[in-house]
């Protein structure tokens, strides 16, 4: 008897949002992993950089300051409608409400693509943890399974210039805002 895709879903979604929850549910910043059998394509120069950005982001949230993740950024960022500025709110607001915000991020593939300029795809699962403010309980601000990061080599760096998802937007879950890279 065969498997209903619906329930293979279904399956992966909450496998993914259990290894959020118990495995990343911290305060000590970000974790970047990239999966032992996960699928590389870029020299080993070109991943540690582009886990520098990652870092680098971590360590601005993690200060709070909003600038210095900004630069992070492409000019010319999007996800669906939103822009870098509507990102740029996004995170003004989180570190208006929230303290101790951590990012946690699972790498499965990453494929680098030759052109003018490089990008990048990395397929990745993660989680934006923070602390309330206001009742000092630590939330989930922001969970993906399986979407894609795109990146762009812009002005001597790597830059988030998007967000893929791979699996429909699930409406059940509320008003979860976007991932933010």
């Amino acid at each position: 008897m065969a498997t209903p895709p619906k329930m293979i879903f279904t399956i992966l979604l909450l496998a993914g949002f259990v290894f959020a929850w118990f495995g990343l549910n911290d305060e000590s910043g970000a974790r970047i992993r990239i999966g032992n059998n996960a699928e590389i394509r870029a020299d080993a120069k070109t991943v540690r950089a582009i886990e520098d950005t990652f870092n680098q982001a971590e360590e601005a949230i993690q200060r709070g300051d909003l600038d210095s993740l900004m630069e992070l950024y492409s000019k010319d960022y999007r996800y669906k409608i939103l822009t870098r500025k509507d990102i740029e709110v996004i995170w003004k607001d989180f570190f208006f409400k929230y303290h101790n915000i951590a990012t946690n991020h699972s790498f499965s593939r990453i494929v680098v693509k030759e052109g003018n300029p490089l990008t990048a795809e990395i397929l990745c699962t993660g989680s934006i943890w923070a602390t309330t403010n206001q009742t000092d309980e630590r939330v989930n601000l922001a969970s993906w399974l399986g979407d894609i990061h795109f990146l762009i080599y812009e002005n001597g760096s790597w830059r988030i210039r998007g967000q893929g998802r791979k699996s429909p937007d699930l409406k059940s879950f509320g008003g979860i805002p976007p991932p933010l890279f």
